[in-house]
């Protein structure tokens, strides 16, 4: 059961995953919600609520449902006016229709879509939208790729889908076809960030301290070797954000 202990595996490594992972482009939110007005928004798998800030900086409102206990107290703590349930994408503590829009951050491949769509339609009001939203690194850039190649290396099975294509969702006969967008966007980073942050993945919180020094040694020698960073301070990662947004039928 190797993707039910990687989907449980963040609640100890709340702190760092709120401080080292990416936003969302607004741009991106903004396309995945599909409404200009303000709107009722649930964010689903909600972790500390990278996303959901992201809602309500556009003006929604909205409700964050997250079922890591670790989690969501981080999430309450750094989010303050947005409301957090206990719940997953398959059993939402929400009535029917409660909701004009749905998103799901970096948490759409943990769901089980056989019961998560109909949840998902059953919270949506006609015509409400659906949108997984990912940010993948952009292994375009040669030192990008290199990093995929270490976490590859070492990981396996359990590797990166941030450094993968985003799964090409079927949402099912509840929803109409699916529309694909792509925004670019960077964060800075130093070499103890991007430390920092591979150490909020779940193949690193579910390896065992002989793997995980040996990334960190990898990754600190790629910081300081490859020719697109060594002797730089600090350096920017490039991600692409994909989202898929599907209306209810």
């Amino acid at each position: 059961m190797v993707e039910h202990t990687q989907a449980l595996s963040f609640g100890p490594a709340a702190g760092d995953y709120d401080r080292f992972r990416p936003p969302y482009p607004l741009e991106a939110v903004a396309f995945a919600i599909g409404f200009t007005a303000p709107a009722r928004v649930v964010d689903l798998g909600a972790g500390t609520g990278i996303l959901s800030r992201g809602v309500a900086a556009l003006g929604h409102e909205v409700v964050a449902v997250e079922p890591d206990p670790e989690m969501r107290a981080r999430l309450v703590a750094g989010t303050p006016g947005v409301t957090a349930l206990a719940g997953s994408a398959e059993a939402v503590p929400l009535p029917d229709g409660a909701a004009d829009a749905v998103v799901a951050g970096q948490a759409y491949h943990w769901f089980d879509p056989d019961r998560a769509h109909p949840e998902i339609a059953r919270l949506l009001r006609p015509g409400g939208s659906f949108a997984p939203i990912w940010n993948l690194r952009d292994e375009s850039a040669p030192w990008v790729d290199a990093l995929s190649q270490i976490i590859e290396g070492i990981a396996g099975s359990r590797g990166d889908r941030a450094g993968r294509p985003e799964p090409e969702p079927d949402f099912g006969e509840l929803f109409g076809p699916a529309q694909r967008a792509e925004f670019a966007h960077r964060v800075t980073h130093d070499a103890p960030s991007l430390i920092g942050l591979l150490r909020t993945r779940s193949y690193y919180l579910t390896a065992d301290v002989r793997e995980q020094r040996r990334l960190e040694q990898q990754v600190r020698a790629l910081t300081e070797e490859h020719p697109d960073l060594a002797g730089r301070e600090s350096f920017e990662l490039p991600y692409r954000t994909v989202v898929h947004r599907a209306r209810r039928r």
